[in-house]
């Protein structure tokens, strides 16, 4: 039996704590600027506009907050503004087609340059698979009158992915 005295080194792995997606990006405020910018765009938008001009006020919020909670934020959205479940049932019937997703996606990317969203691969590899997932399907229940998922459908958690955190030089 080995023991270990005091003379020898003792290694501690110390874990960094990682931000979350939400915190990485700027918290709750970063998102409802976001949003509050990509729908004016929307609204602006030969393509989109059609789809969205029926939109509650609301719905930038509601957005925000969706998004801010997947990405590891409080639980506004689910608490007190819906849920996943009835995110889900808020596209169906919408038709939506191939152009309205990459255009949508294309509008979001572009507010997020502008208004400075962290750019470090990390976080924009994580942001846009999540993007892609999201607006995949958007898409597919856009195309149908019901769900087959159940009303307790959790909501969606995303995380940084393979690359496990955010780049720091």
């Amino acid at each position: 039996m080995h023991s270990l005295s005091l003379s020898q080194p003792v290694f501690t792995l110390m874990t960094a704590t990682i931000p979350t997606l939400f915190e990485w990006a700027g918290g709750t405020p970063a998102f409802e600027l976001l949003f509050n910018k990509f729908y004016d765009k929307v609204l602006a938008d030969e393509l989109l506009e059609p789809v969205f001009k029926h939109m509650s006020p609301l719905h930038r919020m509601h957005v925000a907050h969706f998004v801010s909670e997947v990405f590891g934020g409080p639980k506004t959205y689910s608490e007190t503004e819906g849920s996943h479940y009835a995110m889900i049932n808020k596209h169906l019937q919408k038709h939506l087609t191939e152009a309205h997703r990459k255009r949508w996606i294309e509008l979001l990317l572009q507010t997020a340059d502008e208004l400075s969203l962290p750019d470090d691969p990390e976080f924009r590899s994580a942001f846009m698979a999540y993007l892609e997932w999201g607006t995949r399907i958007a898409v597919l229940n856009s195309q149908t009158d019901n769900t087959t998922e159940s009303p307790d459908t959790p909501m969606p958690k995303w995380g940084w992915g393979v690359p496990g955190g955010p780049y720091i030089p």
